[in-house]
């Protein structure tokens, strides 16, 4: 297995003045041809911290790659530093030079000073083209470790890695295959799963390696097989799934980067059926769930946010003894909310949320966390108290993610 390891350089990412996200586009395109990524740091732009985290990384990885000060002004220092670091000096580089002139005669400029300096590359480097930006790329190899020093730019360094790099590591390492798969599941644990599974687990091949990736709301099973051909290596990690997917297919709703919303989306439009959502403590968020996919509207109808209580009798119908009696966080409340807004709208389902989010607003007898949910439709009714935390962001997508499962168990 190779192993790289990658370094942002940059003040900027430290202070927290932009977001890294190279190290994750990075990562995944490395895996993508079978090279493990077993580190990723972030250094500002002094000489001695990148001194140190290139000898430090040189200890631990194959493969080295670095994006970020590489610009013209005295703050990026990435080439000196790399310069030191070899043992070498700068000089200008005749295919640099012409690239940076080609590309500022493009735009009708000159070059400056400053830019020129761009054109400077150490001299055990080998120049990578930036067809996308003045300042070029360099690899280096050393003690039979890559070191690859690319722009922090993102446009840029996604550019000359996708038509320069990953065919030159590729050749260069001559990768091993790696192949992914991921199902998704919902409504058990990570600790419950993971027992549920643990004999299969345990009689895994050598070369498949599986990982529990939990969330909030649900757990990803994702099996890793690392070989030679991709072929057989995609059907052994079949066969693997399909090995354990009588014990757990009552909790599978996809695979892959398929989320919950979109996943029962596709089972109402399988089944010619609609829905429609009435929220109170949700706030539209579950509405959401299903309109962020394209072409929801072949299911999903609309929804009512029913914060107060005015909305949820004029709009819904729900009586107002039964919000007196009982209050608007109750199985009474949420059954008439579920039900009316699948008769107004016309929907196959009725979905209601109605809670106590917080982080206030709990009584003893109705904590922070205390949620109703309602799925309505032809057949009937089905309600469900949920207790869940304080934190209300959680609150609200645990409820969404409760009430869609309940949807799917429906549908299934």
């Amino acid at each position: 297995m190779i192993k790289a390891e990658v370094i942002t350089i940059g003040d900027e990412i430290l202070y927290g003045q932009i977001t890294d996200t190279n190290t994750q586009w990075i990562s995944a395109e490395l895996d993508k041809i079978g090279i493990n990524t077993v580190r990723k740091s972030s250094v500002g732009d002094t000489e001695e911290a990148i001194l140190q985290i290139f000898s430090e990384a040189k200890q631990r990885a194959d493969l080295i790659i670095v994006t970020g000060g590489l610009g013209p002004t005295k703050d990026d220092i990435t080439k000196k530093t790399f310069c030191k670091f070899f043992n070498t000096s700068l000089a200008v580089h005749k295919e640099a030079l012409e690239e940076l002139t080609a590309f500022f005669r493009k735009r009708g400029r000159e070059v400056t000073g400053l830019n020129l300096g761009q054109a400077e590359l150490p001299l055990n480097s080998t120049f990578i083209s930036n067809k996308l930006g003045t300042a070029p790329g360099m690899w280096f190899e050393d003690e039979g470790k890559i070191f690859i020093s690319m722009p922090g730019v993102p446009f840029e360094m996604k550019g000359m890695m996708s038509d320069l790099l990953l065919p030159k590591i590729q050749e260069h390492f001559k990768t091993p295959v790696i192949f992914h798969k991921v199902v998704r599941t919902v409504g058990i644990g990570e600790s419950l799963l993971a027992e549920m599974i643990s004999d299969w687990e345990d009689n895994l091949p050598e070369n498949l390696k599986l990982a529990y990736l939990p969330a909030i709301g649900d757990v990803k099973l994702r099996l890793t097989g690392f070989g030679n051909d991709l072929e057989s290596l995609e059907k052994q990690v079949e066969d693997a799934f399909e090995e354990v997917m009588p014990i757990i297919h009552s909790y599978v709703f996809g695979y892959g980067n398929i989320e919950l919303g979109e996943a029962v989306g596709l089972l109402l439009k399988e089944k010619n059926q609609t829905v429609s959502t009435a929220e109170s403590c949700t706030g539209g968020y579950l509405a959401h769930l299903f309109t962020k996919v394209p072409g929801s509207s072949a299911y999903f109808w609309g929804g009512i946010v029913s914060y107060d209580n005015s909305v949820k009798m004029n709009q819904l119908g729900v009586k107002a003894e039964t919000l007196e009696q009982f209050g608007a966080v109750s199985e009474e409340t949420i059954k008439e909310m579920a039900e009316g807004v699948r008769k107004r709208l016309g929907t196959t389902y009725g979905l209601a949320t109605s809670g106590i989010a917080g982080p206030d607003g709990g009584t003893p007898e109705k904590p922070v966390g205390t949620i109703w949910i309602a799925l309505s439709s032809e057949e009937g009714t089905i309600t469900r108290k949920l207790t869940l935390g304080g934190f209300r962001e959680q609150n609200i997508h645990l409820t969404s993610i409760q009430i869609l499962n309940l949807l799917r168990q429906n549908l299934s």
